[in-house]
């Protein structure tokens, strides 16, 4: 909400002017084995791997290194395992426990910590081999002053491995740990949770954590921070760690990568790290799931599209609005309510003089085919007359953390979820809801757990003895699990505005907060009323958000269609917004003003049916995709790898890393146009050949063109040999409905598929419920599967010319009319459309050869 969001940002800004005075008020007070894969030169071998993937260590050199056939791909140099070491007291008389370990803040000049002249960085002086054992080694390395660690190497599975940094004597004043890494000076770098102004991180400071800094929201919006960095020449770099941290991606020179922890108090641990390779950059996020946990995948029906309003007015207008989504022929399987919706905050109700009926709402959106969500935060009330007795019972049990920083946001402290009592507390009342059928929550807020500023402490303590240096970003954990366990058996709708390590296991989508309802990148200048700020970022912001999410371990993001902050968004963004949408991997609509399809108007005042009539379309279009993005979804358990993928990533070969493209699935690649008044876009296509979705004209890869995309029209391609599976064009929804009649469901009957394919490439396609579809020399293989047993439709683009017959199973199929004949009819048959240069052919169900000449 615009209030609370407005309460956020003036806390932040609280936080960080009090943050200088302390400053300024402590700086005013101070004047060998032969079967050891380690080997004595420190080389880890893998039998039987053709991939030629293995680790170096050499302890006269104290560099460790990960190679490819020989070639190095990533290596820690000699200074690469620094340790930060400050005075246990400062000058200042500071305390080494009350300093705020947090590294981002030692190269930020304007505000520098009170550590930053006293901090000493101590580099290696000797490494030596300790401890071998059959899939690894122990190494000692000893620094000035008396400093020992351990170093711990294992090789956990094929081209993984894990390291444990640790001290072992002398460690005293020691609260940061960099580890430093060379690269190749060309390649991208990719991961790292999300990012708002490019995938590409070379040549960015990345902080894991959120940060007080000067933009439009006063913060660095890292809502979903992670740190795992993957290289394009297919190495992957994960800190298991959740303390305070930075990245720095070839800032400093082009071949170098380097990682601050700031461990401060708990350096004793250590620092667990891995490294990862593979052939193909896009596989290294499996390892990290191996370690991890794999993502939870939401309800079939969550894939959407989904509609929501910032606040309605009441039961009425969720009633109209599910109807005119019906009238209006709008493809929807879910509909969330925003807040407010309850009396306040932690009350466990709906608002009498809004909500008449909840549970008849409810289930008449559950008739109609919709599923429903609400809006949630960890938080009870503190003052309103509602929530008295349930802020009386967390008072009176305990279930605010012991200590508490500054809270950012309007209601309160957030509750203590590590406390089992509070947990489950917490879980039973949230079941007051769920009982009546709500299957999804939007999760808001719950970012109060800072670490501080450069100057002192945040100061948070947590039932489970947890303090704000790893609770900044743990909390997340424990409010996602509470939710994530009341959802149904399919996996529901849980979209979440933060994440962590290993929180894929509870989130089943992201949304990015409150960007602006602008073309804008992060950083743009925006003019607000005559006042000059950096945009949070818009629109190409959110599709790069995307982007960055999904190989670090989030594969499902679902923007703010439209934008939030400066909402409305006028009819060409709202429009282009809604173009990319439909190709990611979940399409929810709404924004701070409220902006439905149905109600955006033109200058004159009336309904926009252009606009209507161009969502109705790519609605549709999203929901249609629905198999071949669930059968993505699926192999995500065996492969790991992203829905949406960056170009970087997916053709490592090419050297490009361009921000404004990217692959959705293997087979379709998506440009959008990004530029407020572009009717046009230059287009560099990837590797082989690129058949434009909407017209069939044919693209080479390797060559930038310029592309027409009229407002309306997205630049979307199919590869050649790509193979598309889709829901037949009549689909509504994917959520079960009472009225079948009127209401076509995916939950009623899978129905007949329909497949969109261009030949010329041999290629399978196997599908999450065993169909499968091979593109061969001369035709193709058809192989129904448990749920699609009905028979195909199949459309085959770029087919140069109309073929003399076109045989199944060796028997002459029967030519239609037209296209619309084999379409709409459910007899055999084909039709070839010369100016589309497409063939169409449909079939009934079994196993099919399907042959044309």
């Amino acid at each position: 909400m615009i209030v609370a969001e407005t309460k956020h940002v003036m806390l932040w800004k609280t936080l960080f002017y009090l943050g200088i005075f302390v400053f300024l008020l402590i700086a005013g007070c101070s004047s060998d084995s032969d079967d050891n894969p380690i080997q004595g030169d420190g080389e880890i071998e893998h039998e039987g791997n053709a991939s030629g993937f293995n680790l170096e260590v050499s302890p006269d050199a104290k560099t460790i290194s990960l190679l490819k056939d020989g070639v190095t791909l990533l290596s820690i140099p000699e200074d690469g395992l620094r340790l930060g070491r400050i005075p246990t007291t400062l000058s200042s008389g500071v305390a080494f426990e009350d300093v705020n370990f947090d590294p981002y803040w030692i190269d930020t000049s304007d505000l520098p910590p009170p550590y930053k002249e006293e901090l000493v960085w101590l580099k290696p002086l000797t490494m030596e081999q300790a401890e071998s054992a059959d899939a690894g080694a122990t190494y000692t390395v000893t620094y000035d002053g008396g400093v020992v660690f351990s170093l711990e190497i294992e090789e956990i599975s094929s081209h993984s491995y894990k390291f444990l940094f640790k001290p072992v004597s002398g460690a005293e004043g020691v609260g940061f740990i960099r580890l430093q890494a060379k690269t190749d000076p060309q390649e991208g770098f990719y991961g790292l949770g999300n990012a708002h102004d490019h995938v590409n991180h070379r040549g960015k400071r990345r902080a894991m954590q959120l940060e007080a800094i000067d933009s439009e929201s006063q913060y660095n919006e890292r809502h979903v921070p992670i740190p795992l960095l993957i290289g394009s020449t297919g190495w992957g770099w994960f800190v298991n760690d959740f303390h305070p941290a930075e990245f720095k991606v070839a800032t400093e020179a082009d071949d170098l990568v380097e990682t601050t922890f700031g461990t401060g108090m708990d350096t004793g641990d250590g620092l667990e790290f891995y490294f990862f390779a593979e052939d193909q950059p896009l596989d290294i996020t499996k390892h990290y799931y191996e370690i991890t946990g794999y993502p939870i995948l939401p309800a079939r029906w969550a894939l959407g599209p989904w509609i929501w309003r910032d606040e309605n007015d009441n039961q009425q207008q969720v009633i109209d609005d599910i109807d005119t989504i019906r009238e209006l022929d709008l493809a929807t399987s879910g509909y969330w309510i925003d807040r407010p919706y309850a009396t306040e905050v932690g009350a466990f109700n709906w608002n009498p003089e809004q909500w008449t009926d909840a549970p008849a709402m409810i289930d008449y959106a559950h008739d109609m085919g919709l599923r429903m969500a609400i809006w949630q935060a960890p938080y009870v009330d503190a003052d309103h007359e509602t929530t008295q007795d349930n802020m009386a019972h967390v008072t009176e049990n305990g279930f605010l953390p012991l200590k508490t920083g500054l809270p950012l946001n309007k209601w309160g402290t957030p509750l203590d979820l590590t406390n089992p009592d509070c947990y489950d507390w917490w879980q039973t009342n949230m079941r007051f809801y769920t009982d009546m059928g709500i299957e999804g929550f939007k999760m808001d807020y719950a970012e109060d757990v800072l670490p501080g500023l450069p100057n002192f402490r945040n100061v948070w303590e947590f039932y489970d003895g947890s303090n704000e240096q790893t609770m900044h970003a743990r909390y997340q954990l424990f409010y996602h699990k509470v939710y994530a366990e009341l959802l149904p058996e399919d996996g529901g709708f849980l979209i979440c505005r933060g994440g962590t390590i290993g929180d894929q296991v509870n989130v089943s989508v992201i949304w990015p907060g409150d960007l602006d309802a602008t073309f804008d990148l992060e950083g743009d200048l925006l003019d607000d009323d005559g006042k000059q700020e950096k945009a949070v970022g818009g629109f190409p912001s959110s599709m790069i958000y995307g982007l960055s999410l999904g190989p670090s371990g989030f594969p499902f993001y679902g923007a703010d269609t439209g934008g939030y902050i400066h909402a409305p968004p006028d009819n060409e963004l709202f429009m282009r917004w809604f173009e990319q949408t439909a190709l990611s991997s979940v399409m929810q609509v709404g924004t701070n003003s409220n902006d439905v399809p149905w109600e955006f108007e033109t200058e004159s005042g009336e309904r926009d049916e252009t606009l209507l009539e161009s969502y109705r379309k790519y609605a549709r279009l999203h929901l249609r995709l629905w198999p071949y993005e669930w059968t993505y979804a699926q192999n995500i358990a065996t492969d790991g790898r992203p829905i949406q993928r960056p170009f970087g990533l997916a053709f490592p070969e090419t050297g490009e890393h361009p921000w404004d493209c990217y692959l959705f699935g293997e087979h379709l690649f998506v440009a959008p146009i990004l530029e407020r008044g572009a009717v046009a876009r230059d287009v560099t296509f990837p590797p082989g050949e690129w058949i434009d979705w909407w017209t069939g004209n044919v693209y080479k890869g390797g060559q930038t063109k310029s592309v027409d995309a009229p407002l309306g029209t997205l630049p979307l391609y199919v590869a050649r040999g790509g193979i598309v599976p889709m829901l037949r064009p009549t689909i509504d929804t994917m959520a079960p409905t009472t009225h079948p009649e009127e209401i076509d469901s995916y939950a009623t009957t899978p129905g007949v598929l329909f497949v969109r394919a261009v030949p010329g490439i041999a290629n399978v396609f196997e599908m999450f419920d065993g169909t499968k579809i091979e593109l061969t020399s001369g035709g193709l293989l058809y192989e129904g599967g448990e749920e699609f047993a009905f028979g195909a439709v199949f459309e085959l683009l770029a087919v140069e010319a109309s073929p003399a017959s076109v045989t199944l199973d060796g028997t002459s199929l029967t030519k239609a009319a037209d296209a619309s004949a084999v379409t709409d009819s459910d007899a055999e048959g084909w039709w070839y459309d010369a100016g589309a240069k497409t063939l169409w052919i449909r079939v009934s169900d079994g196993d099919k050869n399907i042959e044309w000449q």
